[in-house]
């Protein structure tokens, strides 16, 4: 089996006409088009979502940090979605960089670049249904407004200020109110390079910017009372 992978689209039009047609999918069945097998051993279907959806929609950026659809400027995010309706988990932004985040400004951060514009691509997210038979659901774009885009701005300068300020251990998950700051490793033993309060290097676990579960659920209500 030959896995395969979409051609970057070259508008906004030809992106949204991809995810209609691979709306109603269920997993199995789009990773079977890709020609990819799915994994009975859950520990080995973490991501897979998420990367069968960039295959089939012809994402570029791979691993670099930024827009997942570069030349387009736009950022792609699946959302599990639980029985009610709403995101299951939090979602994933960007990883930190600890040892530079100091010199970075908002709109100069990856953080920005992917939150300007994005795809966001519902999933079934209900652990009752079996993982290869749950559907994907209908994509669309979304840009914050004023209101929303100040709101993450102040989020991501007072923790990125707690960041640069070696408040390593007092920062939380509980801080930040759409944008949040999370662990981001495979273990415990993952280590990387940070700062400390006294500005020394020291070694702790990498982090990620989050945007919290409420704000997407907000958003993906927006979207519903839209259409």
């Amino acid at each position: 089996m030959t896995e395969t992978q979409a051609l970057p689209p070259t508008s906004e039009s030809e992106l949204l006409s991809r995810c209609k047609a691979i709306e109603g999918k269920s997993i199995a069945a789009l990773a079977g088009d890709l020609g990819i097998m799915v994994p009975d051993d859950p520990l080995k279907r973490k991501g897979l979502t998420g990367s069968l959806i960039e295959k089939a929609l012809g994402t570029t950026a791979g691993t670099q940090a930024k827009p997942d659809f570069d030349k387009l400027g736009i950022e792609l995010k699946t959302m599990p979605l639980g029985p009610n309706g709403k995101p299951c988990e939090s979602t994933f932004v960007t990883s930190i960089q600890l040892l530079t985040v100091h010199q970075e400004t908002w709109e100069g951060s990856s953080c920005y670049a992917k939150l300007k514009r994005v795809l966001w691509v519902p999933v079934e997210g209900d652990r009752v249904i079996p993982y290869h038979q749950r559907r994907i659901g209908q994509g669309f774009l979304w840009s914050a407004n004023a209101v929303d885009m100040a709101i993450l701005k102040n989020d991501w300068e007072m923790l990125t200020f707690m960041l640069a300020s070696g408040k390593l251990e007092a920062l939380d998950a509980s801080m930040g109110e759409y944008l949040q700051v999370r662990p981001k490793a495979a273990n415990s033993r993952a280590l990387c390079y940070g700062f400390g309060e006294q500005g020394n290097k020291v070694l702790t676990l990498p982090r990620g910017f989050y945007l919290r579960a409420g704000f997407t659920g907000n958003i993906i209500q927006q979207y519903g009372l839209n259409q």
